[in-house]
């Protein structure tokens, strides 16, 4: 039986994949809100009110810094980092756009595929063995490499041992009707 989420339901950190999927052994962060991307969208996000004193909201990334307030689009051959559970702080580049992809999508704490879900207008980012994006990265958000107020690009999802995916940050954004924090 797929279970799908459900405003006000706990996001929880470390992901319960992360904690054998028992929620008891992982902390409260935040509650989903009403509005979530999958299946119908063109865009893999969610949004979640922040419990107080559990995430930083001013735009400060962990190993990346505060983010610039502003956005900015992909193009081949940009330069772009992200900090992100499992690799960590780690950089790459765009190597295409507006690519076509299918995701399949595993109902992980309960075993089996979900659902495959194809995502068309992406940014490709170069994933050499999986060292920009692994397992656990997701949700990650994707910015230029520069050194002071990165501004956003994408919003990473997806990939494998030699491309990782991202949202279009712009599209992510539109779709929420959100504004991004940072300076």
């Amino acid at each position: 039986m797929i279970r799908v989420a459900q405003p006000g339901d706990p996001v929880v950190q470390p992901g319960l994949i992360d904690v054998g999927c028992n929620a008891a052994s992982a902390q409260n962060v935040a509650s989903l809100s009403g509005i979530k991307s999958l299946p119908g969208s063109n865009v893999d996000c969610a949004i979640a009110s922040v419990i107080s004193g559990q995430v930083r909201t001013d735009g400060s990334i962990l190993e990346v810094g505060t983010i610039s307030a502003t956005t900015v689009g992909a193009s081949i051959g940009q330069r772009v980092k992200k900090s992100g559970r499992t690799t960590g702080l780690s950089r790459s580049s765009v190597t295409g756009l507006n690519a076509t992809v299918s995701v399949q999508y595993e109902n992980e704490c309960a075993g089996g595929v979900a659902f495959t879900k194809t995502f068309t207008g992406q940014i490709v980012i170069r994933n050499r063995g999986s060292k920009f994006l692994n397992s656990g990265d997701s949700g990650s958000l994707m910015v230029e490499d520069v050194t002071t107020n990165p501004r956003a690009v994408g919003l990473l999802f997806a990939g494998g041992s030699g491309s990782a995916i991202a949202n279009p940050i712009g599209q992510v954004l539109s779709f929420l009707g959100a504004t991004m924090v940072g300076q």
